[in-house]
């Protein structure tokens, strides 16, 4: 005869709004990247941790922003994006771009493929033209088709967790 079960009831999970949902995601490393355009001749740009590859026949990535970024001007009226992955050695320039307004003051930065700002010294930097973007609320997800790109210096990756930057670290698994 089976005894009767002492475990408890499982609860149903809370739900997760505003700090609880930016808690859950600040717990998921994602990697850095830097999003730029140009739009009237001026350069935009933002620091961004969305971009994911989308396919690689024919190569297309993808990127999410908010609308309400000073940069959604420029992405939402141009033809053309660039894409730049950086490694531990950008974190400098991901603050500047997170966190400042004078993002291209300097020689940083030159202009590339398609009038497309494009950042030296970065651990990889693609340039597409955009063929969707899909806004849901205040927010868009932008895809782009590869045009041009180049393959920088190698570094470890720049990545985003817990509020701040840092790096993958190894373990003892190999694939």
């Amino acid at each position: 005869m089976n005894e009767p079960s002492t475990a408890p009831a499982p609860q149903p999970a809370p739900e997760l709004h505003g700090e609880s949902f930016r808690e859950v995601f600040r717990r998921h490393a994602a990697g850095v990247a830097i999003i730029t355009a140009t739009y009237e001749d001026v350069p935009f740009g933002f620091t961004a941790t969305s971009v994911a590859s989308l396919s690689a026949e024919p190569p297309r990535f993808s990127f999410n922003m908010a609308r309400t970024s000073s940069s959604w001007p420029a992405v939402a009226n141009t033809n053309f994006v660039g894409v730049h992955m950086l490694s531990t050695e950008n974190e400098g320039i991901a603050n500047r771009f997170a966190r400042t307004k004078d993002r291209f003051t300097g020689d940083h930065w030159e202009p590339g493929p398609e009038g497309v700002p494009i950042l030296k010294d970065v651990a990889g930097w693609l340039v597409g033209r955009i063929s969707m973007r899909l806004s849901f609320e205040n927010n868009a997800v932008v895809v782009a088709e590869v045009v041009a790109g180049n393959v920088g210096p190698d570094g470890a990756p720049l990545l985003y967790h817990g509020g701040s930057y840092g790096t993958p670290t190894s373990t003892d698994y190999v694939i």
